[in-house]
């Protein structure tokens, strides 16, 4: 079993930071991890990917605010987010690029 759990979110401020963390069980190594997110009424949007190559990408909404990491020590990707604006506001999702695994998701809400 394959198990992924979000933390790390929370109520900030417009213009703050936020460092989500994705705790990886049942893998015996971490491959290529991603970062998605899901506002009320919309549908589920990419925010970053990272390989266990170490490469990133990301969407152009979070280009330049948001850091995808991880530590292979812990098991734990991280997202850095940075700059924060009221558009972030979403449940943050980590994926399992290789099994096509989700965790339970963690809130992010941003105020004005």
């Amino acid at each position: 079993q394959v198990r992924l759990v979000e933390s790390g979110g929370g109520l900030v401020q417009a213009g703050g930071s936020l460092r989500l963390s994705c705790a990886v069980s049942g893998l015996f190594s971490i491959a290529a991890m991603a970062w998605y997110r899901m506002a009320p009424g919309k549908q589920r949007e990419f925010v970053a990917l990272i390989t266990s190559g170490g490469t990133t990408n990301y969407a152009d909404s979070v280009k330049g605010r948001f850091t995808i990491s991880g530590d292979n020590a812990k098991n734990t990707v991280f997202l850095q987010m940075n700059s924060l604006k009221a558009e972030d506001t979403a449940v943050y999702y980590c994926q399992s690029v290789r099994t096509g695994t989700w965790g339970q998701g963690t809130q992010v809400t941003v105020s004005s």
